[in-house]
């Protein structure tokens, strides 16, 4: 078992308990895992990590002529219908707001190690990677927080999301608790399906469940 991502965790939730334990049995002789299906979403998460990024609106009408032309030329169906999708979260993300995901400060971007991206929890080796990890200043300290842009067919619900905010959070306290303040207001996951996002303020709240390790306790068991 080299990773679980928490798509993973996700689905496993899902299951019965007795499709959980060929669930498990399947995890364990997995090598290599892609980012549940976030391939068939690249276009689209990439064009949108980088709007947020670089704060330009356009790159997503960049992005969707770039998928218009490439439709044109593909010959596979399957390939066209893909593309067809990630135009579809690209048009709707095309009038959302983006700003309220920022501070209001300047932002400054840091690098994401690859030996920073698994963190051991309960024993498991959970895979860690938001879209963007962020410093800023308030006037009084200095913050931190990140962002993470997920997707997959028919999207998450609330609670599901905030098990993206929830490792955005456990992975800052890791690695940068020691300088920064981690602001849970900041610590955001968006799902590009249906435009839903929370935040880890409102897993702390108690708004919405913790439910990694409770995840990884029914994991455990089986």
């Amino acid at each position: 078992m080299e990773k679980i991502t928490v798509k993973k965790l996700i689905e496993f939730r899902k299951k019965t308990d007795r499709t959980k334990l060929t669930f498990v049995n399947n995890l364990n002789k997995e090598k290599k895992e892609s980012d549940g299906g976030g391939d068939y979403w690249i276009s689209c998460l990439s064009a949108i990590r980088n709007t947020f990024k670089l704060n330009d609106a356009d790159l997503l009408d960049e992005k969707i002529n770039l998928l218009l032309e490439k439709i044109k030329v593909t010959e596979k169906t399957s390939v066209k219908d893909q593309f067809k999708k990630n135009i579809e979260i690209l048009n709707i993300f095309k009038d959302y707001d983006f700003q309220h995901l920022r501070p209001n400060s300047n932002l400054i971007f840091l690098t994401q190690p690859k030996n920073h991206s698994i963190l051991n929890i309960k024993g498991f080796p959970i895979e860690a990677k938001p879209c963007h990890i962020f410093s800023f200043s308030n006037g009084k300290s200095d913050e931190i927080g990140g962002i993470w842009f997920v997707a997959q067919l028919k999207g998450f619900k609330k609670s599901e999301l905030g098990m993206f905010a929830d490792m955005i959070y456990r992975y800052l306290d890791k690695y940068y608790s020691k300088n920064f303040y981690i602001n849970p207001e900041f610590c955001v996951a968006v799902d590009l399906f249906n435009g839903q996002e929370t935040n880890y303020a409102e897993i702390k709240s108690g708004k919405i469940p913790i439910l990694i390790d409770s995840t990884l306790d029914d994991l455990k068991e089986f």
